[in-house]
């Protein structure tokens, strides 16, 4: 049933009050279980079983990390608990003791515990996997990867803080489908929580803290004294069977979340925070990825909330790793630029995105497609509906020339192809603009579907829509949509997606 108007005014109302209810929360440095609406967070008890992407983890051991021991800083740092008969993994122990350095006064680097513990786990081997648990406390550390089958989890109150030493900042290579570091020419520092060519993969925990202490990177690259590309929080490669969940992400360095050449991805019940004017900080960023979901989160950061990639210009459409089968649902957030994104690296193809169940507020532009020229790639079957928006700067943009290049040696001639893009039931409250539809004159944008979409203005204010190079259709739209997009008549290609 159609509803009224009326009711979607009073839909994005209620909204407001979760806005009202997580600011608050964070305002007030309460950001346990209890700040989170229900269908925003959905904890599970620590003694549960965590569910990763395939449902293993069936019998699993554990590796903690105790508490610094004052009178004894060369004591206790690790033990393995077994799970016996399939139970927890914290309820039945066997201590192991390792000897390993640690201390959580957030003073002390723990970077060899840390490094020496996944080592340890990578040689265990157990049936089902390990759990790497972080007790309650603040650990300082230098960047550390990951190994499969393992649950690094992180127990109330536990902060992993990353270490502000950049000159010891390990470099590794560029992405291939990038060519270069994204900010620079040549490596890129390695991301702080790192994987590459891991499978089962598990961090979560009781809304434990990663905290990228991205000041001193923030500040680097406004003084431009950066010489490499800034890291992630967290990032996996090649890898599949991940699954991030229940936990808090403070002050990226760079874009947060970035799952690229992976498969099987969930991530879920999560919280995102940077200040808006942090450069670069996305939330997640699928990366020529397939069956990726992210759902039930809160992300507040200075750019993109979510943006699906596939890699840039020449590199990427050498590469050819599409990003496809994405879901986004049930995501709220606001940022100075896109709460939803595709692109701009699209070189290596987005297709088959869902996202549904969207609230915006504060926000640049509430959905983004773009791309640009020498991009080549395709993005096409992406489909946003039930988003509710308020106080955003531009409902909706479709975009053919943006985005930088790696080098001058990207091919002009490699134009994107666009087509298939069914954004539907979207509402928002003061909008400043409609939307902008701007494809390329060499390759016009097809298929741009618009169905039952009201982007109401301020007080006295009309938004206005702005088309060009572009078809499609629009029913039900307003304010009254471009003449390219005015009925389904010319827009064929919709006559199926309505």
């Amino acid at each position: 049933m159609r509803r009224t108007h009326l009711k979607k005014e009073e839909e994005v109302h209620n909204k407001k009050s979760l806005f009202d209810l997580l600011h608050d929360s964070i305002t007030e440095g309460d950001i346990s279980s209890s700040a989170f609406p229900e269908g925003v967070h959905n904890e599970k008890n620590s003694s549960e079983e965590e569910e990763g992407p395939r449902g293993r983890r069936s019998s699993t051991s554990a590796t903690t990390l105790p508490r610094c021991q004052p009178k004894d800083p060369e004591g206790l740092a690790i033990a393995v608990h077994v799970a016996l008969n399939g139970e927890s993994p914290l309820e039945e122990r066997n201590d192991i003791d390792y000897g390993l350095r640690w201390c959580r006064d957030g003073k002390t680097l723990n970077t060899k515990a840390f490094r020496k513990a996944t080592y340890r786990i990578q040689h265990l081997r157990r049936r089902g996997g390990t759990v790497l648990y972080v007790s309650s406390g603040v650990y300082l550390t230098d960047s550390f990867n990951l190994t499969s089958h393992v649950t690094l989890y992180l127990a109330q109150g536990a902060v992993i803080k990353a270490t502000q030493d950049t000159l010891n900042w390990p470099l590794i290579a560029p992405l291939p489908s990038y060519g270069r570091g994204r900010e620079h020419p040549g490596g890129r520092y390695m991301s702080f929580i790192h994987g590459d060519g891991l499978q089962d993969v598990v961090i979560t925990g009781e809304n434990g803290t990663i905290d990228g202490q991205g000041g001193i990177w923030w500040n680097m690259w406004r003084q431009r004294s950066l010489q490499f590309t800034r890291p992630n929080p967290i990032e996996f490669v090649n890898s599949n069977g991940i699954l991030i969940s229940n936990v808090i992400f403070r002050d990226s360095p760079f874009w947060n979340i970035h799952p690229v050449y992976c498969s099987d991805v969930v991530i879920r019940n999560i919280i995102i925070l940077a200040p808006p004017d942090s450069p670069n900080t996305d939330g997640i960023d699928p990366d020529s990825s397939s069956n990726v979901c992210i759902e039930d989160s809160f992300i507040s950061t200075g750019d993109d909330l979510v943006a699906v990639k596939s890699g840039w210009d020449e590199y990427g459409i050498a590469y050819g790793r599409p990003s496809s089968y994405i879901t986004i649902r049930r995501v709220t957030g606001t940022t100075p630029f896109a709460g939803i994104a595709v692109g701009s690296e699209t070189s290596g193809g987005v297709e088959n995105v869902l996202a549904e169940n969207i609230v915006l507020y504060n926000t640049g532009v509430g959905v983004n497609i773009k791309t640009n020229i020498g991009r080549g790639g395709f993005i096409k079957n992406i489909t946003v509906s039930q988003v509710f928006m308020e106080n955003v700067r531009m409902g909706i943009k479709v975009a053919g020339d943006t985005g930088d290049h790696p080098d001058n040696n990207f091919n002009p001639n490699a134009l994107p192809y666009v087509n298939g893009v069914i954004l539907k039931n979207i509402w928002s409250m003061e909008v400043q603009r409609a939307g902008s539809m701007q494809g390329l004159k060499d390759a016009p944008f097809t298929g741009i579907c618009l169905s039952n979409v009201s982007l109401q203005g301020t007080t006295g204010a009309t938004p206005s829509w702005k088309c060009s190079d572009v078809s499609g259709a629009a029913i039900e739209v307003s304010p009254l949509p471009c003449t390219e997009l005015s009925s389904p008549q010319q827009g064929g290609s919709c006559a199926n997606r309505f």
